[in-house]
């Protein structure tokens, strides 16, 4: 028995899974927080991370604040859908890439420019943990968008072609 070529496909099919597995937990966190954006508890809830924010404080002198918090999960919604539609076309990937960057920079930043974000309980400085998840989700984006649609088919591929292979012997 060869160990590398199953190495090389226990490999392909982790890492496959792992592409897989974190599309889906980025469609399902951001669907779920675009949707949750249209309810006032929400809207109340951002408004002290967006108004302190330098890039979106200026939305508050023009809308409402169930608007701002309207355009931010319509933002998120529509990122969700380029996402997806980024499993099938280049196009939509790189809008996908774009805005969850944009996202997850501009989220992660509310951890600097959010008056009283960090408190000591203890003597230890905690914060809104909530917003730490961000940094992860920025990572997962990075590294699941930048994978070139021909190169996630050819994994999904050799996974299908060695079950065949298998069946086969």
């Amino acid at each position: 028995m060869d160990l590398s070529k199953h190495s090389t496909t226990t490999s392909t099919k982790l890492f496959s899974t792992g592409y897989y597995l974190s599309i889906f937990g980025l469609t399902v966190i951001l669907l779920w927080l675009g949707i949750f954006k249209f309810t006032a508890a929400e809207a109340a809830a951002v408004k002290p991370l967006l108004a302190n924010h330098p890039f979106s404080a200026w939305m508050y002198n023009a809308f409402s604040v169930q608007t701002v918090s309207n355009i931010v999960g319509t933002f998120e919604i529509l990122t969700v859908l380029f996402l997806l539609l980024g499993l099938l076309y280049r196009f939509f990937k790189i809008l996908a890439n774009a805005a969850l960057i944009i996202t997850f920079v501009t989220t992660t930043s509310f951890l600097f420019t959010t008056p009283g974000i960090f408190k000591a309980v203890e003597g230890i400085p905690v914060t809104d943990f909530f917003i730490l998840k961000d940094l992860l989700l920025l990572g997962a984006s990075l590294m699941v968008l930048n994978v070139p649609n021909g190169e996630i088919k050819y994994i999904v591929d050799s996974i299908f072609s060695d079950r065949q292979k298998r069946k086969d012997i």
